[in-house]
């Protein structure tokens, strides 16, 4: 015997669709937030920058360490992306997730190995490891902010469509 009543039935239903409904991400980064992830983002890139500008080391070893800058951004950035394409379910492949995070790595290795050999004064040293790990750090922020305030945007319009 089936002793359901209909309410019953009915919060099943819910409770199904629930389940079901895609997960909406809903808080935009403050304007703070991304004023802050900005600033970072340039404060470290200049810092490092300036820092090489100044530096007395042949160009070529200058080259090397502006190189590893520009390589780690955009490494730590398709990182960022294929982490969040995965969550919103659009299609990344394994090759591309795996080079992204290998190519990572290997800029913080690379820097290591650089600044370990480097004839250069230890608070150097700390300087630009420190300079670069903000512009990579920030680099993600600046990246994921773009992403939400995108996100949230197109989800806005189209429920705005719908209604």
């Amino acid at each position: 015997m089936n002793y359901q009543t209909t309410v019953s039935l009915k919060e099943e239903e819910k409770a199904k669709t629930k389940k079901k409904e895609k997960k909406v991400y809903n808080s935009k980064p403050t304007p703070a937030f991304i004023g802050a992830s900005w600033s970072a983002l340039l404060l470290g890139m200049v810092s490092y920058c300036v820092g090489l500008w100044n530096a007395d080391m042949m160009l070529n070893e200058k080259g090397y360490y502006f190189t590893i800058l520009l390589f780690g951004l955009f490494s730590v950035i398709s990182v960022q992306k294929a982490v969040r394409d995965k969550l919103e379910n659009i299609q990344v492949t394994e090759m591309y997730f795996g080079i992204s995070w290998f190519t990572s790595i290997a800029a913080i290795v690379l820097l290591t190995i650089g600044l370990w050999n480097a004839d250069l004064e230890l608070s150097e040293k700390g300087f630009y490891a420190m300079s670069f790990t903000l512009s990579l750090f920030s680099a993600i922020a600046v990246q994921k902010n773009t992403r939400d305030v995108a996100y949230i945007n197109n989800e806005l319009e189209t429920n705005e469509d719908e209604d």
